[in-house]
């Protein structure tokens, strides 16, 4: 059984970006990320509109992610207010501590959710995971979305890398009170 390549199949434009990291080409996901997320979800959101949440491990060289191992991290979404959420930082630190400690090789190189799509707070826990990756690390993190669904008869990862887009279409470059500087946010763009 072979690791499962992050679904690649769109061909859309890449936005304008002004990161000055490489580009993230290529995603792999081994088949115990996939058991693991799997396991996870069924273990806390089987049955209810929640989602698993955890940290990738394994290691990225120029623009090629290899994630081969996984650990899930307590999360919760407020399913009121989708602005609500929390994820155990000192759960997360002391995984991570114990998997240094076996796999010295391995590192943070994103998360993983079971979604099925991309949701509000994806880009804050994105924020959040980065501050786990090791310093002096040139690739950025990486958010997979591993579908759990068990009627999908596709791959069940798709891959995505955070831009941040320039908005173009602010007359003047931002106007006059951003000093000409044009206005970005931060999306996903899909591997």
């Amino acid at each position: 059984m072979g690791a499962a390549k992050a679904d690649t199949s769109t061909n859309d434009s890449p936005p304008t970006t002004s990161s000055a990291q490489p580009d993230i080409v290529d995603v792999t996901i081994h088949p115990l990320v996939l058991l693991s997320a799997t396991d996870h979800y069924h273990r806390v959101a089987r049955g209810t509109r929640k989602r698993a949440v955890g940290v990738l491990l394994g290691s990225a060289t120029r623009g090629s992610v290899d994630a081969t191992n996984s650990f899930a991290v307590p999360f919760e979404e407020d399913s009121k207010n989708s602005s609500v959420f929390y994820l155990d930082h000192n759960y997360l630190e002391n995984m991570l501590a114990m998997f240094r400690k076996v796999h010295a090789k391995e590192r943070v190189v994103g998360f993983y959710s079971t979604g099925p799509q991309i949701r509000p707070n994806d880009l804050r826990i994105h924020e959040l995971v980065r501050r786990f990756v090791p310093a002096g690390t040139v690739t950025p993190p990486v958010f997979v979305i591993i579908d759990v669904r068990p009627d999908r008869e596709s791959i069940p990862t798709t891959a995505y890398r955070v831009v941040e887009e320039v908005d173009s279409s602010v007359p003047g470059g931002g106007g006059d009170k951003s000093g000409g500087a044009a206005e970005g946010r931060k999306s996903f763009a899909h591997v």
